[in-house]
């Protein structure tokens, strides 16, 4: 009895003896591993912050010598491109004949063509010359940059007997800078250089502000046209921040510095300024039109409203009814025709501003007067 006490007390610090063994090597080897993964995410951190410091580094001189570069390249802003559309159309009549003649019949349009050209070569420096000028407006008239430069260019190089033609597609904006857009366009009347707009799907408010300073008017039978009126329109959240307990605090110097506003409470006296002052804008408007087409009834179509192009004629807001291809077609007939495309080199910045910009005008309207 004796000795098979003694044999399990003999056991019991035996098993006591070999218990924290194991766990001592497992807590050495989890210490092990923590110790190596924060070594690791420490040095990846590290590694990924210098990457991003030397990215950095690289974008900003890279920025700096490209500035640079492009400065030493290419010292002005911008400049006109042009291009010989009589020459493209000609070239295109003459691919599509390749396929439509036999080789014979082929052979003896390709010498008329010749003598054509020979022709025309003689008459070259007495030929007149017509220029097309594209104008595609949003709520800003941002084209106007590029139109100044190109009417620039033409009334540098004009003759007597160039003519231009302006295609024009716009619903209307800002009143200062479609007011500014058509003060270019008279530069050209004032110039002795007659002035057709053609106007194939819209010419609204700002745009038609833009189309009467034309000597013609042609529009495609189915383009809008007119909308002699003014506009104004802003939300207001002043009843959405009070239910929330905010504040919005404004100060202006001057009476009518604002009349009504996005966050502040609007007032009656501030509403009934902003109507007068579109009263007065429509009346401007209104002048302008009757100024550079007479003929025009204004109690009849400076309403607001826009008409087809076939109603338009019949009310005098457009002097003929066709496409701007077919008064294209017939100027290269007669001589030759020069398109004009002032181009600015943008950055990477300016490009993603112009479309963040171009998006935010198509969600809001600014608060000024709109034609």
């Amino acid at each position: 009895m004796k000795k098979h006490l003694s044999k399990k007390q003999n056991d019991k610090p035996a098993r006591a003896s070999q218990q924290p063994y194991p766990n001592l090597y497992s807590h050495r080897l989890s210490a092990y591993l923590c110790a190596m993964e924060t070594f690791f995410s420490h040095y990846l951190l590290f590694l990924a912050d210098t990457v991003t410091i030397v990215v950095a580094l690289l974008i900003v001189a890279g920025g700096i010598a490209a500035i640079a570069m492009s400065r030493r390249k290419n010292p002005t802003s911008g400049q006109v491109q042009v291009s010989d559309l009589r020459k493209q159309l000609e070239q295109s009549s003459e691919n599509v004949q390749q396929y439509r003649l036999d080789k014979k019949a082929l052979k003896v349009h390709q010498k008329a063509i010749k003598k054509d050209r020979k022709d025309k070569a003689r008459d070259l420096i007495t030929e007149s010359c017509t220029y097309l000028l594209d104008f595609k407006g949003d709520i800003r008239a941002s084209a106007v940059n590029a139109l100044r430069e190109e009417i620039s260019a033409i009334i540098q190089a004009t003759k007597p007997g160039d003519t231009v033609l302006l295609r024009l597609e716009s619903g209307g904006g800002m009143v200062n800078t479609y007011g500014l857009a058509a003060a270019q366009i008279l530069r050209l009347r004032a110039a002795k250089i007659h002035v057709t707009a053609l106007v194939d799907t819209v010419a609204a408010s700002g745009g038609y502000l833009m189309a009467v300073t034309a000597d013609r008017i042609v529009a495609s039978p189915f383009a809008l046209i007119g909308s002699i009126g003014v506009v104004a329109q802003i939300p207001n959240f002043h009843r959405w921040l009070q239910d929330r307990n905010i504040d919005w605090e404004q100060f202006t110097a001057g009476k009518f510095k604002r009349t009504v506003t996005l966050f502040g409470e609007n007032t009656d006296s501030g509403r009934a300024k902003l109507r007068e002052e579109l009263e007065e804008t429509h009346a401007l408007f209104r002048e302008f039109v009757q100024q550079y087409r007479p003929q025009l009834d204004l109690e009849q179509v400076a309403t607001g409203e826009a008409w087809l192009g076939s109603k338009a004629l019949q009310l005098g807001l457009v002097d003929q009814l066709a496409t701007s291809d077919e008064i294209i077609l017939e100027a290269a007939q007669k001589g030759k025709v020069l398109t004009l495309h002032y181009q600015r080199q943008k950055t990477l910045p300016q490009r993603l501003g112009l479309a963040a910009q171009q998006s935010w005008d198509k969600l809001w309207q600014t608060p000024h007067c709109r034609l």
